[in-house]
């Protein structure tokens, strides 16, 4: 057993002296880990929930006093000049302006329309637009005296997937998964590149004409790229203060994450045959597995085909322990998930390098 020990542990030491001396993997290790923190404290880590409204002051200006505090904030203006002025010029803060004519309480009560002239800018959001001009119509029905077309939900109903009213999470929560994904992917191309030059340039046979076996030299990479992998991932989370209050399942996390990627390294390394076709098929296997961490940068619950992608699980344990305080108890599913696809995927890399030389 111990010399089995000494055999894997001398092939980890060369392969990690390989990597280190591998000037392209090794600058843009260090150039990336430095642009992912200073990316990270650059992002905004506040949501501002409050729509800023901008309001002509007129007879029907009175509707919109009783939004306040709505999740709106409201601004009148003198005139419609100079709110114009202060949308174009962004001044006053103002998102969103609306102009009322003076009668338009007394056109909607008798039965007739009103024109309200909505500004807004091109950095206006959609939603923010389409969600202003219902508020209009709605003005309308309440001015009428008729029932509007909306009502608030009771507290009977629910509201289907994950309620981030008041709670929503910042760009930079948003993109904290991605970073730690970019450097766990970059250590997956440096693994593959040299599980890929070793095969090429026969120095598997080399190794293995020694007393090492085949198991020893696949023991060694999986150890090799694992660790690699593994402590930059928590070289950036110790930078960006991303342990959250339960540092060790983010710690559990990122090693299953790591072992992980090192398999996924293991395959593109076995079936690549230079840096080209290495990146090829890195990239292949990248992109599927970002998509979990891209679509959190999206508001709502995630698609339901997306939560089986082997890196959901790591994507949800980051996001729920640095965002929303979850614990073990909490995201033991997708533990134990992240663990189960380590494992079959640990594996069908270890058979397919296996049979790659």
């Amino acid at each position: 057993m111990s010399s089995r020990v000494r055999i894997i542990r001398t092939i980890v030491a060369k392969d990690l002296k390989e990597f280190t001396r591998d000037r392209f993997y090794m600058v843009i290790t260090v150039v990336g880990l430095a642009f992912y923190v200073l990316v990270f404290w650059i992002l905004p880590d506040t949501v501002d929930e409050t729509i800023e409204l901008g309001v002509v002051d007129n007879a029907a200006a009175g509707f919109f006093e009783q939004m306040a505090d709505q999740g709106m904030a409201i601004t009148f203006f003198p005139s419609d000049e100079a709110l114009r002025t202060a949308i174009e010029e962004g001044s006053d803060d103002v998102d969103v302006g609306l102009s009322l004519p003076d009668d338009f309480v007394d056109r909607v009560t008798g039965g007739g329309s009103a024109t309200v002239t909505v500004y807004v800018t091109g950095e206006v959001p959609p939603e923010v637009r389409s969600t202003v001009s219902a508020m209009v119509r709605e003005l309308g029905y309440l001015a009428a005296g008729e029932q509007p077309l909306v009502s608030q939900p009771s507290e009977t109903e629910v509201i289907l997937g994950i309620d981030r009213a008041g709670d929503q999470i910042s760009l930079r929560e948003r993109m904290r998964p991605l970073f730690v994904f970019f450097v766990l992917l970059i250590e997956m191309m440096a693994l593959g590149t040299l599980v890929a030059t070793e095969i090429q340039s026969r120095t598997v046979t080399a190794v293995l004409a020694t007393p090492a076996r085949v198991s020893d030299f696949l023991t060694a990479k999986a150890i090799a790229g694992t660790f690699l992998a593994f402590f930059q991932a928590l070289v950036l989370v110790a930078a960006i203060q991303s342990f959250g209050n339960h540092p060790a399942l983010m710690v559990l996390a990122l090693l299953l994450g790591a072992v992980m990627v090192t398999s996924f390294g293991l395959m593109a390394g076995s079936v690549g045959r230079d840096f080209i076709t290495v990146v090829f098929w890195s990239m292949l296997f990248l992109i599927p597995l970002l998509i979990p961490a891209i679509a959190v940068m999206f508001p709502g619950s995630a698609a339901a085909w997306s939560k089986v992608i082997p890196s959901y699980p790591l994507v949800d344990i980051i996001v729920g322990t640095t965002a929303f305080d979850r614990g073990f108890g909490d995201l033991a599913g997708s533990l134990l998930a992240l663990a189960g696809w380590c494992v079959v995927v640990f594996v069908a890399g270890w058979m397919i390098l296996r049979r790659g030389w």
